[in-house]
């Protein structure tokens, strides 16, 4: 297929697609999906080999958000029956952070539900970061806690944290339609307060949100000239008491068409699985690993996912080996500062040092709050269908996947890691 060879060797290059040929990817029919994934998991091997990043969430403070976003379950007017919590004490989270980390995980990402920190919230984040570094050495930590204010990145950078998440989730066209209570330029000013305190910059997408190939497109396009290291492609988990919990959009093929899309537009980033893959991709989820070099190891925000042994399992099965602490996820000359994002035709998705989380402010990094991340699924999801159980049908409603988080965080069950 000339379009697939043309796309190689761009991301070879590290040239930006055009909007067409990025259109004529999500276009592509399922009968040739897997050309689709090989042809970009050769651009992912180009620049990360068979490496596979893992991230562990933590969620510091779950619920009564007074944001409005209609995919969250923190949302003001969720009826969805969550954990609701505030802030963890910094030996809570530490200690959460450390079963992720004996699993495997290499970045914890810190996140709080909430408009945005106040300077007080800052300095409680900054002592947990401060716990988690003492006990843990070379950990990377990733901040995700809403939208910022004038230097609050820059005081989370000297308090040690590597890194920086607020998703741009869709198109700026139709943010309106999803949230009401912030716009899309807000979300686009914290990106950049945290690139510009040295921060790496983390933003990524929501998709099955009922959106259009122009607006994945857009949003993709729009990501790049943000130059983030990291570009979390989370799928939407409707979650019951929210207004998209009726919204099943997506099919595991769609799903593997958007992160190749997003692969060639952003060749040499780190692009991470997060919310929705269990609920999505299903047994599809290893093929998802030719086209993303980063996933979750654990439970989600407010949801399940995978069994953290089913992921590394999974890993080791597709061929792929977990990225160790001493490696350096990006490639060498986006560690080295070369070009990034929209900085020229030939430049990757993100170049300054480090890699970076994903969610959006009541989200995780790399996940929007339902989402985020490799980890483990309710019983339902990993088991067998019970003999004479009818198989679902392509395109139906899988809420048998979606289950509410009751370990780990904000409670004395042991975390899923």
């Amino acid at each position: 297929m000339d379009l697939l060879n043309t796309l190689v060797d761009k991301g070879l290059r590290r040239e930006l697609p055009t909007r067409e040929e990025a259109l004529a990817v999500l276009a592509t029919s399922d009968d040739d999906v897997l050309d689709v994934v090989a042809a970009a998991g050769r651009v992912r091997r180009q620049w990360f080999g068979r490496r596979v990043k893992l991230n562990y969430l933590v969620n510091l403070k779950s619920g009564l958000c007074p944001e409005d976003c209609s995919y969250c379950s923190q949302r003001l007017g969720s009826t969805a029956g969550i954990l609701k919590y505030t802030w963890l004490k910094p030996e809570e989270a530490s200690r959460a952070a450390a079963a992720g980390l004996a699993g495997g995980a290499k970045r914890v990402c810190l996140v709080a539900s909430g408009r945005g920190p106040t300077d007080r919230d800052v300095d409680r984040v900054a002592g947990t970061i401060k716990a988690i570094k003492d006990g843990n050495e070379g950990v990377e930590v990733c901040a995700c806690l809403g939208l910022l204010s004038d230097g609050q990145a820059e005081r989370l950078r000297e308090a040690g944290a590597d890194a920086y998440n607020h998703n741009l989730n869709t198109s700026e066209g139709t943010y309106g339609e999803i949230t009401t209570t912030h716009t899309y330029a807000d979300r686009v000013d914290t990106v950049q307060k945290a690139h510009a305190a040295g921060l790496s910059a983390c933003s990524g997408l929501i998709a099955g949100m009922g959106e259009s190939d122009e607006d994945l497109v857009d949003v993709v396009f729009s990501l790049r000239a943000l130059d983030p290291d990291s570009v979390p492609v989370n799928f939407l988990i409707p979650v019951e008491g929210t207004p998209l919990a009726k919204e099943w959009n997506l099919t595991p093929q769609r799903c593997l068409r958007i992160l190749a899309m997003v692969r060639f537009v952003c060749p040499d980033v780190e692009v991470r699985i997060a919310g929705g893959r269990e609920v999505h991709l299903r047994t599809m989820q290893p093929l998802a690993l030719h086209l993303a070099n980063s996933i979750f190891l654990g439970d989600y925000l407010t949801t399940e996912g995978q069994a953290g042994k089913a992921d590394l399992e999974m890993i080791a099965d597709a061929g792929f080996e977990v990225e160790g602490a001493e490696q350096v996820t990006l490639p060498g000359h986006r560690v080295a500062g070369g070009g990034g994002c929209g900085s020229s035709e030939s430049a990757g998705c993100g170049s300054h040092e480090g890699g970076g989380c994903g969610s959006h402010e009541g989200g995780a990094c790399g996940s929007h709050e339902e989402g985020g991340v490799c980890g483990s699924v309710p019983a339902a999801a990993s088991a067998p269908a019970a003999s004479g159980a009818p198989v679902p049908a392509a395109g139906d409603a899988r809420t048998d996947l979606v289950a509410v988080r009751r370990r780990g965080a904000g409670t004395d069950l042991a975390p899923n890691a």
